[in-house]
């Protein structure tokens, strides 16, 4: 069964935000907002929850660390000890002042990689991915908000379009998706 969603666009974040504001003050729920660039203070409005990609870089910068230390404990203690500038490294300990510039850079590349990485697959926006974007435009100049009927079922169709009208939209669009 296809579901009904309604496209509201604006040319100005701000009214978006104050239209945003507007509408969930009425009790609608606003599925989703889409912008050429992130609108700071649409997330609270709207309801959408504090992101875990902190806890994931934290993790990821973790094994980076654990995978630096051990790698440079076995390649220059075990595998392969060397002797460098009159120092033999008997122990990872007697030389792990000389290994902390590359736990560090290599903590920072994992967490970045990782980071991003999982922000890519969570999003869906690695390369040959489907966009989910709903007007071309709002990857340049425009405002969308996304209302999905199933979501306001307490409101018909008329009394949502109306609500959108009084926020200062410049277009509507209705569709319906799988």
């Amino acid at each position: 069964m296809a579901e009904k969603v309604i496209y509201a666009m604006y040319d100005d974040d701000d009214v978006l935000k104050d239209g945003a504001k507007l509408l969930v003050a009425k009790g609608v729920k606003v599925s989703d907002v889409f912008s050429p660039f992130p609108i700071h203070g649409i997330d609270p409005i709207i309801g959408v929850k504090q992101t875990r990609l902190g806890i994931v870089a934290f993790l990821f910068a973790i094994t980076g660390t654990l995978l630096a230390t051990y790698g440079m404990r076995f390649f220059m203690i075990t595998d392969w000890p060397m002797n460098i500038g009159g120092k033999p490294n008997g122990t990872y300990l007697d030389n792990m002042l000389a290994f902390v510039p590359i736990t560090f850079e290599f903590t920072v590349m994992c967490a970045a990689h990782g980071m991003a990485i999982t922000y890519l697959l969570r999003n869906k926006t690695l390369p040959g991915m489907p966009a989910q974007n709903p007007d071309p435009r709002t990857t340049d100049d425009k405002f969308v908000i996304e209302l999905k009927h199933s979501e306001n079922s307490q409101f018909s169709e008329d009394e949502l379009l109306s609500m959108l009208k009084q926020t200062g939209i410049i277009e509507i669009d209705q569709k319906e998706i799988n």
